[in-house]
């Protein structure tokens, strides 16, 4: 990832992109099986679904649990915002009108298998990364840019164990 110089009010986003050899139904039988992805996260360590849900639908809501060694560890509840089978996966963080950060899944077929996208937007609410803003607010862009590069690392680790069931399933 190259310097970007955004600040955290620019909603800075990552996106990762990996060609899977399966078919879009496969590829959205894992990424939108949240409970599994824990298993392919560092930082991500629990998900349950709220209010009944047993998996993915408009506007069902999930708890998600994660750890990291600058930042400690928090829990926050997502929203699904969009849902398209088997096409488009997508979550609001805490608030679905002002979230902390929104999250996407999209699956496109091609060349014979799925090209699968992974993205993220940072803000415009505030979030934990909003503390370590407020105490050095002079290094904003320097933590912008680490987080951002953890994302874009964290994204690339996930889409290859996605890639990995599917092909080996």
């Amino acid at each position: 990832m190259e310097w970007t110089g955004a600040r955290y009010a620019d909603k800075p986003t990552v996106q990762v992109r990996t060609w899977i050899d399966g078919p879009p139904e496969r590829v959205w039988e894992v990424v939108s099986d949240v409970a599994l992805m824990p298993e392919m996260s560092d930082e991500l360590q629990s998900v349950t679904w709220c209010d009944g849900a047993d998996g993915p639908a408009l506007g069902a809501r999930f708890i998600g649990a994660s750890k990291h060694e600058a930042l400690g560890e928090w829990a926050t509840t997502s929203h699904v915002v969009e849902f398209e089978p088997p096409r488009v996966f997508g979550w609001a963080v805490q608030d679905p009108e002002n979230p902390t950060a929104l999250w996407r899944f999209t699956l496109e077929p091609r060349d014979g298998g799925t090209e699968l996208t992974q993205w993220m937007q940072m803000g415009p609410a505030r979030s934990g990364l909003s503390l370590a803003i407020d105490r050095m607010p002079e290094k904003e862009q320097k933590i912008v840019f680490v987080r951002l590069r953890e994302f874009e690392n964290a994204i690339t680790g996930t889409l290859a164990q996605i890639k990995q069931r599917v092909e080996n399933a």
